[in-house]
Protein backbone atom coordinates (compact mmCIF):
# COMPACT_ATOMS: atom_id res chain seq x y z
CA UNK A 1 0.00 0.00 0.00
CA UNK A 2 1.57 3.28 -0.58
CA UNK A 3 1.80 6.28 2.12
CA UNK A 4 -0.67 8.69 2.34
CA UNK A 5 1.56 12.26 3.03
CA UNK A 6 -0.57 15.66 4.06
CA UNK A 7 0.51 18.75 3.13
CA UNK A 8 -0.81 20.73 5.43
CA UNK A 9 -1.30 24.83 5.41
CA UNK A 10 1.36 26.63 7.57
CA UNK A 11 -0.81 29.03 10.63
CA UNK A 12 2.12 30.63 12.67
CA UNK A 13 2.00 34.39 11.04
CA UNK A 14 4.71 35.54 8.73
CA UNK A 15 5.84 31.72 7.59
CA UNK A 16 5.37 31.49 3.97
CA UNK A 17 7.39 28.44 3.32
CA UNK A 18 5.05 24.78 2.56
CA UNK A 19 7.00 21.73 3.60
CA UNK A 20 6.16 20.35 -0.17
CA UNK A 21 6.20 22.08 -3.28
CA UNK A 22 4.52 20.44 -6.87
CA UNK A 23 7.52 19.21 -8.08
CA UNK A 24 8.48 17.16 -5.10
CA UNK A 25 5.23 16.52 -4.68
CA UNK A 26 5.41 14.51 -8.55
CA UNK A 27 8.19 12.59 -7.14
CA UNK A 28 6.56 11.33 -4.16
CA UNK A 29 3.48 10.19 -6.95
CA UNK A 30 5.77 8.82 -9.08
CA UNK A 31 7.42 6.32 -6.10
CA UNK A 32 3.88 5.33 -5.45
CA UNK A 33 2.68 7.40 -2.23
CA UNK A 34 -0.82 9.29 -2.16
CA UNK A 35 -0.38 12.92 -1.89
CA UNK A 36 -3.60 14.90 0.22
CA UNK A 37 -2.91 18.67 -0.02
CA UNK A 38 -5.15 21.11 2.01
CA UNK A 39 -6.18 24.05 -0.14
CA UNK A 40 -3.58 27.19 -0.19
CA UNK A 41 -0.96 25.43 1.44
CA UNK A 42 1.40 26.67 -1.46
CA UNK A 43 0.21 29.92 -2.02
CA UNK A 44 2.44 31.82 0.30
CA UNK A 45 5.43 29.99 -1.59
CA UNK A 46 3.76 30.95 -5.55
CA UNK A 47 2.60 27.23 -5.25
CA UNK A 48 -1.08 27.41 -6.00
CA UNK A 49 -3.43 24.41 -5.90
CA UNK A 50 -3.88 23.72 -9.62
CA UNK A 51 0.01 23.08 -9.28
CA UNK A 52 -0.30 19.96 -6.95
CA UNK A 53 -3.22 18.80 -8.95
CA UNK A 54 -1.20 19.02 -12.10
CA UNK A 55 1.60 17.23 -10.37
CA UNK A 56 -1.04 14.20 -8.53
CA UNK A 57 -1.66 15.51 -5.91
CA UNK A 58 -5.34 15.82 -4.09
CA UNK A 59 -6.95 18.69 -2.77
CA UNK A 60 -9.00 17.56 0.62
CA UNK A 61 -11.91 19.70 1.72
CA UNK A 62 -10.12 21.26 4.36
CA UNK A 63 -7.66 20.71 7.43
CA UNK A 64 -9.96 18.09 9.61
CA UNK A 65 -10.08 15.72 6.18
CA UNK A 66 -6.64 16.28 5.50
CA UNK A 67 -5.62 14.71 9.49
CA UNK A 68 -8.37 12.31 8.92
CA UNK A 69 -7.08 10.57 5.59
CA UNK A 70 -3.21 11.17 6.03
CA UNK A 71 -0.60 8.59 7.47
CA UNK A 72 2.01 10.75 7.58
CA UNK A 73 1.57 15.05 7.87
CA UNK A 74 4.71 17.04 6.56
CA UNK A 75 4.61 20.55 7.67
CA UNK A 76 7.51 23.52 8.20
CA UNK A 77 6.21 25.25 11.72
CA UNK A 78 5.24 23.33 14.89
CA UNK A 79 1.70 22.34 15.15
CA UNK A 80 -0.40 24.91 17.08
CA UNK A 81 -2.68 23.27 20.22
CA UNK A 82 -5.83 23.52 17.77
CA UNK A 83 -3.84 21.88 15.22
CA UNK A 84 -2.69 18.76 17.41
CA UNK A 85 -6.35 18.66 18.97
CA UNK A 86 -7.21 17.68 15.05
CA UNK A 87 -4.58 14.43 15.11
CA UNK A 88 -5.59 11.15 15.02
CA UNK A 89 -3.71 8.62 17.37
CA UNK A 90 -1.08 7.01 15.52
CA UNK A 91 -0.75 9.94 13.10
CA UNK A 92 2.97 10.64 12.04
CA UNK A 93 4.54 14.44 11.79
CA UNK A 94 7.40 15.27 10.00
CA UNK A 95 8.82 18.90 10.28
CA UNK A 96 10.25 21.47 13.08
CA UNK A 97 8.98 20.72 16.32
CA UNK A 98 11.33 22.92 18.78
CA UNK A 99 12.26 19.94 20.86
CA UNK A 100 14.51 22.53 23.22
CA UNK A 101 11.81 24.71 23.94
CA UNK A 102 8.72 23.43 22.14
CA UNK A 103 7.47 22.02 25.45
CA UNK A 104 3.49 23.02 24.66
CA UNK A 105 3.20 21.60 21.40
CA UNK A 106 5.51 18.34 22.47
CA UNK A 107 3.80 17.49 25.52
CA UNK A 108 0.43 17.82 22.71
CA UNK A 109 1.93 15.66 20.29
CA UNK A 110 2.62 13.16 23.46
CA UNK A 111 -0.89 12.90 24.99
CA UNK A 112 -2.32 12.85 21.47
CA UNK A 113 -0.44 9.98 20.22
CA UNK A 114 0.87 11.30 17.81
CA UNK A 115 4.26 10.16 16.61
CA UNK A 116 6.63 13.06 15.83
CA UNK A 117 9.87 13.40 14.46
CA UNK A 118 11.91 16.61 14.19
CA UNK A 119 13.93 17.85 10.93
CA UNK A 120 16.18 19.68 13.20
CA UNK A 121 17.26 16.44 15.35
CA UNK A 122 18.49 14.81 12.08
CA UNK A 123 22.10 13.56 12.74
CA UNK A 124 25.03 15.25 10.69
CA UNK A 125 25.87 12.28 9.25
CA UNK A 126 27.28 11.67 5.41
CA UNK A 127 24.19 9.35 4.81
CA UNK A 128 21.27 11.99 6.23
CA UNK A 129 22.85 15.12 4.49
CA UNK A 130 19.89 15.14 1.80
CA UNK A 131 18.11 15.45 4.78
CA UNK A 132 19.88 18.40 6.77
CA UNK A 133 16.89 20.78 6.74
CA UNK A 134 19.39 22.94 9.28
CA UNK A 135 21.52 23.25 6.49
CA UNK A 136 19.32 23.67 3.40
CA UNK A 137 17.18 26.48 5.62
CA UNK A 138 20.53 27.68 7.01
CA UNK A 139 22.06 28.57 3.31
CA UNK A 140 19.03 30.76 2.82
CA UNK A 141 19.39 32.53 5.64
CA UNK A 142 23.13 33.16 5.26
CA UNK A 143 22.45 34.59 2.07
CA UNK A 144 19.53 36.75 3.04
CA UNK A 145 21.04 37.71 5.77
CA UNK A 146 24.52 39.45 3.51
CA UNK A 147 21.61 41.07 1.75
CA UNK A 148 19.76 42.45 4.58
CA UNK A 149 22.82 43.99 6.23
CA UNK A 150 23.66 45.54 2.87
CA UNK A 151 20.65 47.45 3.08
CA UNK A 152 21.08 48.65 6.45
CA UNK A 153 24.67 49.70 5.54
CA UNK A 154 25.07 53.12 4.87
CA UNK A 155 28.02 52.96 2.46
CA UNK A 156 29.07 50.80 -0.27
CA UNK A 157 30.05 47.28 0.10
CA UNK A 158 32.42 47.00 -3.08
CA UNK A 159 35.09 49.31 -3.62
CA UNK A 160 34.69 51.94 -6.56
CA UNK A 161 36.66 54.17 -8.77
CA UNK A 162 34.83 57.04 -9.44
CA UNK A 163 35.24 60.55 -11.24
CA UNK A 164 34.87 61.52 -7.08
CA UNK A 165 37.39 59.44 -6.01
CA UNK A 166 37.83 56.22 -4.86
CA UNK A 167 35.57 54.59 -2.15
CA UNK A 168 37.02 52.09 0.06
CA UNK A 169 35.27 48.58 0.46
CA UNK A 170 32.87 47.97 3.58
CA UNK A 171 34.84 45.78 5.95
CA UNK A 172 32.52 43.27 7.08
CA UNK A 173 32.63 40.55 10.27
CA UNK A 174 31.08 36.89 10.50
CA UNK A 175 30.70 35.75 13.73
CA UNK A 176 29.97 31.67 13.06
CA UNK A 177 31.24 29.74 10.38
CA UNK A 178 28.30 27.19 9.94
CA UNK A 179 26.02 27.09 6.76
CA UNK A 180 24.88 30.40 7.43
CA UNK A 181 27.74 31.75 8.45
CA UNK A 182 29.81 30.70 5.17
CA UNK A 183 27.15 31.30 3.03
CA UNK A 184 26.83 34.99 3.95
CA UNK A 185 30.63 35.08 3.50
CA UNK A 186 30.09 34.00 0.34
CA UNK A 187 27.70 36.79 -0.39
CA UNK A 188 29.23 39.41 0.91
CA UNK A 189 32.20 38.64 -0.79
CA UNK A 190 30.52 38.35 -3.98
CA UNK A 191 28.76 42.15 -3.04
CA UNK A 192 32.57 43.33 -2.86
CA UNK A 193 33.38 43.67 0.66
CA UNK A 194 36.13 42.71 2.65
CA UNK A 195 35.36 40.00 4.95
CA UNK A 196 36.51 38.17 8.20
CA UNK A 197 34.93 35.89 9.56
CA UNK A 198 35.60 34.10 13.24
CA UNK A 199 34.75 30.66 14.05
CA UNK A 200 35.67 29.01 17.69
CA UNK A 201 35.74 25.45 16.13
CA UNK A 202 39.38 25.21 13.91
CA UNK A 203 38.01 23.19 11.37
CA UNK A 204 36.46 26.06 9.94
CA UNK A 205 39.73 28.07 8.64
CA UNK A 206 40.54 26.24 5.77
CA UNK A 207 36.20 26.75 4.98
CA UNK A 208 36.82 30.51 5.64
CA UNK A 209 39.62 31.55 3.51
CA UNK A 210 38.76 29.15 1.05
CA UNK A 211 35.92 31.67 0.29
CA UNK A 212 38.53 34.83 0.34
CA UNK A 213 37.81 35.87 3.71
CA UNK A 214 40.36 36.03 6.50
CA UNK A 215 39.53 33.78 9.59
CA UNK A 216 40.65 35.59 12.98
CA UNK A 217 42.56 32.92 15.10
CA UNK A 218 42.49 32.45 19.06
CA UNK A 219 43.95 29.58 20.34
CA UNK A 220 40.80 27.36 21.28
CA UNK A 221 39.19 24.44 20.02
CA UNK A 222 35.49 24.00 20.30
CA UNK A 223 33.82 21.81 18.06
CA UNK A 224 32.09 18.42 19.42
CA UNK A 225 30.78 15.29 17.11
CA UNK A 226 28.33 16.46 14.32
CA UNK A 227 30.65 19.32 13.73
CA UNK A 228 28.87 21.69 16.51
CA UNK A 229 30.47 23.86 18.63
CA UNK A 230 30.45 23.53 22.63
CA UNK A 231 29.74 26.48 24.80
CA UNK A 232 33.54 28.01 25.78
CA UNK A 233 34.79 27.95 29.89
CA UNK A 234 34.76 30.96 31.19
CA UNK A 235 38.39 31.34 30.63
CA UNK A 236 37.73 30.74 26.72
CA UNK A 237 35.34 33.32 27.13
CA UNK A 238 37.61 36.08 28.05
CA UNK A 239 40.28 35.12 25.57
CA UNK A 240 37.61 35.13 22.96
CA UNK A 241 36.19 38.50 23.83
CA UNK A 242 39.62 40.53 23.53
CA UNK A 243 40.43 39.45 19.78
CA UNK A 244 36.53 39.92 19.13
CA UNK A 245 36.18 43.31 20.47
CA UNK A 246 38.90 44.33 18.54
CA UNK A 247 37.42 43.10 15.75
CA UNK A 248 34.20 44.45 16.12
CA UNK A 249 35.31 48.17 16.02
CA UNK A 250 36.88 47.98 13.27
CA UNK A 251 33.99 46.87 11.51
CA UNK A 252 31.29 48.10 8.94
CA UNK A 253 28.96 45.19 9.39
CA UNK A 254 28.84 42.69 11.77
CA UNK A 255 26.56 39.83 10.94
CA UNK A 256 26.59 37.16 13.70
CA UNK A 257 25.50 33.21 13.01
CA UNK A 258 26.34 31.78 16.12
CA UNK A 259 23.87 29.16 17.91
CA UNK A 260 24.41 25.97 19.98
CA UNK A 261 21.51 23.24 19.40
CA UNK A 262 19.55 23.35 22.65
CA UNK A 263 20.74 25.86 24.30
CA UNK A 264 20.77 30.18 24.42
CA UNK A 265 23.02 31.36 21.62
CA UNK A 266 26.42 32.43 23.12
CA UNK A 267 26.52 36.52 23.43
CA UNK A 268 29.29 37.15 21.39
CA UNK A 269 29.33 41.23 21.83
CA UNK A 270 28.23 43.11 24.75
CA UNK A 271 26.33 46.40 24.88
CA UNK A 272 29.82 48.33 25.96
CA UNK A 273 31.50 46.93 23.05
CA UNK A 274 28.30 48.12 20.66
CA UNK A 275 28.75 51.57 22.47
CA UNK A 276 32.30 52.10 21.18
CA UNK A 277 31.22 50.46 17.18
CA UNK A 278 32.29 53.21 14.19
CA UNK A 279 28.67 55.24 14.11
CA UNK A 280 26.62 54.40 10.92
CA UNK A 281 27.85 50.41 12.09
CA UNK A 282 25.60 47.66 11.63
CA UNK A 283 24.83 44.68 13.08
CA UNK A 284 22.78 41.74 11.90
CA UNK A 285 22.11 39.42 14.16
CA UNK A 286 20.67 35.85 12.64
CA UNK A 287 20.41 34.40 16.30
CA UNK A 288 17.86 36.64 17.56
CA UNK A 289 15.42 33.80 18.02
CA UNK A 290 17.56 31.71 20.34
CA UNK A 291 18.14 34.18 22.41
CA UNK A 292 21.00 36.94 20.39
CA UNK A 293 24.76 36.61 19.77
CA UNK A 294 24.44 40.59 21.16
CA UNK A 295 23.46 42.05 24.09
CA UNK A 296 21.26 44.63 22.35
CA UNK A 297 19.17 42.44 20.01
CA UNK A 298 15.28 42.43 20.10
CA UNK A 299 13.75 39.47 17.89
CA UNK A 300 12.26 40.51 15.36
CA UNK A 301 13.23 44.21 15.49
CA UNK A 302 15.49 47.18 14.64
CA UNK A 303 16.65 49.32 16.81
CA UNK A 304 19.21 51.91 17.13
CA UNK A 305 22.03 51.77 19.76
CA UNK A 306 24.59 54.34 20.46
CA UNK A 307 24.51 55.28 16.66
CA UNK A 308 24.70 51.61 15.51
CA UNK A 309 22.31 49.73 13.85
CA UNK A 310 21.05 46.61 15.47
CA UNK A 311 18.39 44.37 13.65
CA UNK A 312 17.44 40.23 14.61
CA UNK A 313 15.63 39.43 12.06
CA UNK A 314 13.28 36.28 12.77
CA UNK A 315 12.45 33.33 10.69
CA UNK A 316 14.45 34.23 7.46
CA UNK A 317 14.54 31.33 5.41
CA UNK A 318 10.74 32.59 5.29
CA UNK A 319 11.28 35.83 3.50
CA UNK A 320 12.54 33.51 0.30
CA UNK A 321 10.35 31.17 0.39
CA UNK A 322 10.21 29.96 -3.26
CA UNK A 323 13.44 28.53 -3.07
CA UNK A 324 13.49 27.91 1.08
CA UNK A 325 10.94 25.63 0.52
CA UNK A 326 12.38 23.65 -2.43
CA UNK A 327 15.12 22.94 -1.04
CA UNK A 328 13.34 22.04 3.09
CA UNK A 329 10.79 20.12 0.51
CA UNK A 330 13.53 17.79 -0.98
CA UNK A 331 14.95 17.33 2.41
CA UNK A 332 11.44 16.38 3.42
CA UNK A 333 11.43 13.95 -0.02
CA UNK A 334 14.32 11.78 1.42
CA UNK A 335 13.37 11.84 4.77
CA UNK A 336 10.18 9.86 3.33
CA UNK A 337 12.22 7.39 2.16
CA UNK A 338 13.00 6.15 5.40
CA UNK A 339 9.19 5.51 6.48
CA UNK A 340 8.84 3.28 3.92
CA UNK A 341 8.90 -0.66 4.33
CA UNK A 342 8.45 -3.83 2.20
CA UNK A 343 5.80 -2.88 -0.50
CA UNK A 344 6.36 0.73 0.15
CA UNK A 345 3.67 0.75 3.17
CA UNK A 346 4.58 3.14 6.11
CA UNK A 347 6.79 1.56 8.74
CA UNK A 348 9.46 2.96 10.99
CA UNK A 349 12.31 1.05 11.63
CA UNK A 350 14.02 2.22 14.67
CA UNK A 351 16.98 0.37 13.86
CA UNK A 352 17.70 3.43 11.27
CA UNK A 353 20.05 6.02 12.86
CA UNK A 354 18.48 8.62 11.45
CA UNK A 355 15.03 7.58 12.83
CA UNK A 356 16.04 7.24 16.25
CA UNK A 357 17.69 10.46 16.56
CA UNK A 358 15.04 12.16 15.15
CA UNK A 359 11.93 10.72 16.75
CA UNK A 360 10.57 13.17 19.62
CA UNK A 361 7.31 11.25 20.52
CA UNK A 362 5.64 8.00 20.20
CA UNK A 363 3.12 6.02 21.15
CA UNK A 364 2.19 8.40 24.11
CA UNK A 365 5.43 8.67 25.39
CA UNK A 366 8.70 11.22 24.50
CA UNK A 367 11.09 9.31 23.07
CA UNK A 368 13.67 12.21 23.07
CA UNK A 369 15.59 11.79 25.82
CA UNK A 370 16.74 15.53 26.72
CA UNK A 371 13.24 16.51 25.62
CA UNK A 372 11.56 13.91 27.81
CA UNK A 373 14.24 14.68 30.96
CA UNK A 374 13.36 18.58 30.90
CA UNK A 375 9.56 18.20 30.50
CA UNK A 376 8.59 14.95 32.43
CA UNK A 377 11.80 15.16 34.62
CA UNK A 378 13.03 11.48 34.55
CA UNK A 379 9.92 9.19 33.93
CA UNK A 380 10.05 6.76 32.21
Amino acid sequence: MPIRVGVARETVPGERRVALVPETVARLVKQGHEVLVEPGSGAASFCLDQAYVEAGGRLVADRAALCREAEVLVKVQPPTPEEIAQYRRGLVLVGYLQPHRGDEAIRGLRDQGVTSFAMELVPRITRAQAMDALSSQGTVAGYKAALLAADLCPQFFPMLTTAAGTIRPAKVLILGAGVAGLQAIATTRRLGAVVEAYDVRRAAREQVESLGAKFLQVELDAETAGGYARELTAEEKEREQVLLRRAICQADVVITTAQIPGRTAPQLIAAATVEVMKPGAVILDLAAESGGNCAVTRPGERIEHHGVTVYGPVNVPSMLPVHASAMYSKNIQNFMGLLQGEGGALQLDWADEILASSVVTHEGGIRHAATRERIEGGVK
